[in-house]
């Protein structure tokens, strides 16, 4: 099963150029100037309370029929939408207001693809998913890039210091959820017959326990979440800590978190969907090998309309889950896809592999965030998919400044 595995993660973009109708140009990262974010000024706001109970699914959520009728924003609204809170591990917070520089405005408003629809769940039919058990896949590229979230989500590996993941994971639209003050995130590492030996540093070793049992603050309730969360579904994979590749986690405290204004109730008169995404800020810097950013292409310009990610689905308790799928359906910010996947694995980074350009090589970027199964408008009836927010020019503006602190270094993308 793993060398077949292997055979899909590698050889998927290169089946997508032998239908007769694409060529291998097609495919390729293509360089464009992105609009510049620029900070305004920052002061300073009331401390949240924290007292959230995490959403799992969002309802009424502007969907595919509704975002056909939305008008293009102005840049009085996207200044608006993209200035941002900033909470740090003390409990402050502040609103960062921002400028946008640089933008071409699309007259064609936010338009969609029109395929057939379909009523779906999370898992469908067979279960599609991959559990990782090598640890050459868990401690290699691109597996290594995917954390766990102390909330009960995960994320994905964007620089030494940041982790890319979804706002609802932190935040519910009126305030952030418990366990977002002491925010952790969770590096996998292999377990070994070494790993309950005594040595320096031992100390700090009380955090590297498997799966809930890590973060003490969240354990009970992502075990609360597991017994009922998911639909039922055929249950399949091993069971917790039969296996040596099974990870564990090495957690590292958050010292700050932002998120985009859009994603607050009053903001956009409900949680807006395009705009659940958040960056978090370690308080110390890995030495892994990390994903980098990528401007989400549109499906005719990715080999079989082929997405991937991998994140950490509580109905498998402590396993690396992948899975991979073809769009069905996308709008400017939203890509709506029926991948399989259950809770806990929403904050993953969704990613493609393309062609570097004038290079044979083919590399891996973030396209988008999987905001996990959300209930849409689809021709006035609500049906449920599978949704990930694409990083457009504006948003890979907007996580590049998180990361770098200026624009200096987001020009391209």
């Amino acid at each position: 099963m793993e060398h077949m595995l292997l055979l899909f993660i590698f050889f998927i973009p290169i089946l997508g150029l032998t239908n007769g109708t694409e060529t291998e140009q097609d495919f390729t990262w293509h360089l464009k100037k992105i609009p510049q974010i620029v900070s305004e000024r920052t002061f300073s706001l009331d401390s949240p309370k924290f007292e959230a109970k995490p959403k799992l699914e969002l309802n009424s959520v502007c969907g595919i029929e509704c975002q056909r009728k939305l008008p293009v924003p102005s840049l009085s609204d996207l200044r608006d939408l993209l200035s941002y809170e900033t909470v740090f591990e003390n409990g402050t917070r502040t609103l960062t207001e921002v400028n946008v520089l640089g933008l071409v405005l699309d007259p064609a408003g936010n338009t969609t693809t029109q395929r057939s629809s379909r009523k779906k769940r999370q898992i469908y039919g067979t279960d599609s998913r991959f559990s990782i058990y090598d640890k050459r896949f868990i401690t290699n590229f691109p597996f290594n890039t995917a954390v766990k979230i102390s909330t009960g989500c995960s994320g994905i590996l964007i620089s030494p210091k940041h982790v890319l993941t979804a706002a609802h994971c932190l935040h519910n639209g009126k305030d952030y959820v418990k366990g977002s003050k002491r925010l952790r995130v969770g590096l996998m590492k292999t377990k070994s017959r070494g790993d309950g030996r005594k040595r320096k540093g031992a100390k700090r070793s009380r955090r590297e326990v498997p799966t809930a049992h890590e973060d003490p603050e969240v354990g009970t309730e992502l075990r609360r979440r597991s017994k009922g969360g998911g639909r039922k579904q055929r249950r399949s994979g091993r069971k917790e800590g039969t296996s040596d590749g099974m990870p564990s986690f090495q957690w590292t405290r958050v010292k700050s978190t932002h998120i985009p204004k859009g994603w607050f109730k009053g903001v956009s008169g409900d949680v807006a969907l395009d705009y659940d995404y958040a960056v978090l800020e370690l308080k110390r810097p890995h030495k892994r090998k990390y994903m980098e950013l990528g401007i989400s292409p549109t499906i005719k310009m990715m080999p079989r309309s082929m997405i991937h990610f991998s994140g950490f689905d509580n109905d498998r308790s402590g396993q690396l889950v992948y899975r991979f799928c073809s769009i069905s359906d996308e709008s400017n910010d939203l890509f709506y896809q029926y991948c399989d996947a259950e809770p806990g694995s929403t904050g993953s980074g969704v990613y493609l592999r393309l062609k570097e350009p004038n290079k044979k090589k083919w590399k891996r970027k973030i396209i988008a965030v999987y905001s996990g199964h959300q209930w849409v408008d689809v021709n006035g009836e609500q049906q449920d998919y599978n949704v990930a927010v694409r990083i457009t020019p504006l948003k890979y503006a907007q996580i590049c400044f998180w990361i770098h602190g200026n624009d200096e270094n987001c020009t391209q993308g």
